[in-house]
């Protein structure tokens, strides 16, 4: 079965209080718990946002280079996210509205490709 990648970037989020943010995690909470019964859940996690960043890393003639942080161009971090393991965009679909719903805030769906033969096909040709 495909892997789906469920995820929301932490400007999406309107600000929040902390008893707004309880809410809205036992919400999530509660439709991961739906997933995990499902057996379509892999892993889930969030309250990421640029105060989390530990380094950025860049290839330097063959050689990682870490900077602190993000880099300065980045003007959206990534909030939270969830794995799910579906048959298809449909029921991935399915999750990920339910995810919104109960956070109130948008989400993005992305397919894994299947494999790295397909990432090379769907390259284009010169």
């Amino acid at each position: 079965m495909p892997k789906y990648l469920i995820a929301f970037n932490d400007e999406w989020v309107p600000e929040q209080t902390p008893d707004d943010l309880r809410t809205k995690s036992a919400a999530s909470q509660s439709v991961l718990e739906e997933m995990k019964a499902a057996g379509v859940f892999v892993f889930a996690d969030g309250g990421i946002d640029a105060s989390t960043v530990v380094c950025s890393v860049v290839n330097k003639d063959g050689q990682p280079v870490f900077t602190d942080g993000p880099y300065v161009e980045t003007k959206e971090h990534l909030g939270g996210f969830t794995v799910v393991d579906v048959p298809d965009d449909e029921n991935a679909s399915y999750w990920a509205g339910r995810l919104a719903v109960a956070l109130d805030w948008p989400q993005e769906l992305h397919r894994f490709p299947s494999g790295v033969t397909e990432i090379i096909e769907r390259q284009p040709r010169e």
